[in-house]
């Protein structure tokens, strides 16, 4: 379906929508989106329209049939134009389709446009909406750019493949001082930090370190410090000890999902991810295929994105009305048959959700607390500065991690072939398989693969390495014919190592 068709349907659907939308109208970019899209982005809009949204809906075509005419990447170029114009998108999930050679179009979007930060609040609904932690009430704020997501994986060996983890600076400080501009902003009293440091210790590291670095600036908020594994447990057990929770990309994915579920149900949680040109907003659930074209779907979770949308382009008055008229729909019990329980009075499809929440525009809960969102909040919205580079580390080499592929050697047989290799600026330290030290005074029971990491070391007596030197050594090993997969250098910044040990170092 054409975007002109998309308008034409949307306006039919929605009883003349171009009529809502004039005079100091802002435009966004609207997708449909793929599977049960098209259904909750049409309700979405029909409430907008009805709460009179001063907003331009600019309609595009992505997902699964846009990866199919041939975009690898599940959006056009047109598409991307209407993005970078509008800076505003309310997308529709979308269905990735299977087999390889698909990437995802939501990492590509968050990445390309640098929408760094995504905010997703998890509130339970009690007693309308089933949850054990009625009083649950918290938002986590998860780095939306690096970590994992970088995409960045190889096969390196018969039996061994590589994802690589990728944490900067500048990454890691614009989402944490998003964290504690958001709490600011919003009223929250405490951020806290999950990250995987005691094992990670560089990257996971970086993300306390700036943390700590950051939160001195901010006395007013208590901050505290959870490895992810605990907070996790903590979270599904103890949800009131959060109020704001910032984490690498990874954690947020999988604590955000959890949360979303114990508040009662995943589709009622809306996001938003931030960036400083562009905003786009979201329901975090899937495309849900199985129930697409039934009209039975939930549109709550891309409607309560449409609020933070609202919020974000000074539209504060009609998200207040549009989310108090939500919470007056689920507190009298009309609910879609996720939601069904003993609180359901009137069981409704998709389209019915949307009306009984357009006849309540206007109207307040009774048992929930109404929101109170004001347009001058807006102006306390998190603002975060441009990043501030600092003055280059003097940076040293000091050694190399060398990877060779080796099939039916021992760590002792490896050992002996390269110390015969061995340069007058570098040494064999270690070998490694799988991280853990294998050389010297390695255990016969560790389970080796065909992947060693071999660390040579700058000898005594010397101050630093160039690269020539690595070059050098790499021509030994090469002409011994062993398999050289990758090298890393091993450098210190300012006499800080660069590098960690190897497990049992």
């Amino acid at each position: 379906m054409s975007n002109q068709q998309l308008v034409i349907e949307n306006n039919r659907n929605n009883g003349n929508q171009q009529q809502s939308f004039e005079c100091e109208d802002i435009a966004i970019t609207v997708a449909m989106g793929d599977g049960i899209g098209p259904e909750i982005t049409r309700a979405t809009l029909r409430i907008l329209t009805a709460a009179k949204a001063r907003i331009i809906p600019e309609f595009i075509d992505i997902g699964e049939q846009v990866y199919l005419a041939g975009h690898s990447a599940g959006i056009t170029p047109q598409a991307w134009q209407s993005l970078r114009q509008t800076k505003v998108f309310l997308k529709g999930p979308i269905t990735t389709p299977s087999g390889s050679g698909y990437k995802s179009l939501n990492v590509t979007i968050r990445k390309t446009l640098g929408l760094y930060a995504n905010v997703r609040p998890c509130i339970s609904y009690s007693p309308y909406v089933h949850t054990l932690h009625p009083a649950m009430d918290l938002v986590i704020i998860r780095e939306n750019e690096e970590d994992l997501y970088a995409g960045i994986e190889h096969r390196q060996t018969d039996e061994v493949y590589q994802c690589l983890k990728l944490i900067t600076r500048p990454g890691c400080e614009k989402i944490i001082r998003y964290a504690f501009e958001y709490a600011r902003s919003h009223g929250r009293k405490k951020v806290t930090c999950m990250v995987k440091d005691n094992i990670m210790k560089m990257t996971d590291g970086l993300f306390y370190k700036v943390f700590q670095e950051i939160g001195a600036q901010y006395p007013d908020i208590t901050q505290d410090r959870y490895i992810i594994d605990i907070g996790s447990a903590r979270l599904a057990t103890q949800p009131e000890l959060f109020d704001v929770i910032v984490t690498t990309n990874l954690y947020g994915d999988i604590i955000s999902d959890i949360a979303a579920e114990l508040s009662g149900s995943i589709g009622l949680a809306g996001s938003a991810n931030i960036g400083e040109h562009v905003a786009m907003f979201e329901a975090i659930h899937g495309s849900a295929p199985d129930i697409a074209g039934q009209n039975i779907a939930n549109p709550s979770g891309l409607l309560l994105a449409s609020v933070m949308m609202l919020i974000h382009i000074g539209q504060a008055d009609i998200a207040r009305k549009i989310q108090n008229a939500w919470l007056k729909t689920i507190e009298d019990g009309i609910h879609t048959t996720d939601l069904k329980s003993e609180q359901t009075k009137v069981l409704v499809n998709t389209d019915q959700f949307a009306a009984a929440v357009i006849a309540r525009l206007g109207a307040s809960p009774q048992r929930f607390t109404p929101v109170t969102y004001q347009n001058s909040e807006l102006q306390q919205k998190p603002v975060t500065p441009a990043y501030q580079a600092k003055a280059p580390a003097e940076k040293i080499i000091v050694g190399v991690d060398v990877f060779l592929h080796k099939h039916q050697l021992s760590a002792d047989m490896l050992a002996e072939r390269l110390k015969r290799l061995e340069t007058p600026e570098l040494q064999l330290e270690m070998i490694t398989n799988r991280g853990v030290k294998v050389w010297p005074d390695g255990f016969p029971e560790t389970f080796c693969t065909d992947h060693w990491r071999c660390r040579f070391m700058l000898k005594a007596g010397l101050t630093q390495l160039v690269y020539a030197d690595i070059i050098r050594l790499l021509s030994l090993i090469s002409a011994n014919n062993l398999d050289v997969i990758k090298t890393e250098n091993l450098c210190t910044f300012n006499g800080e190592p660069g590098f960690t040990l190897g497990q049992g170092q």
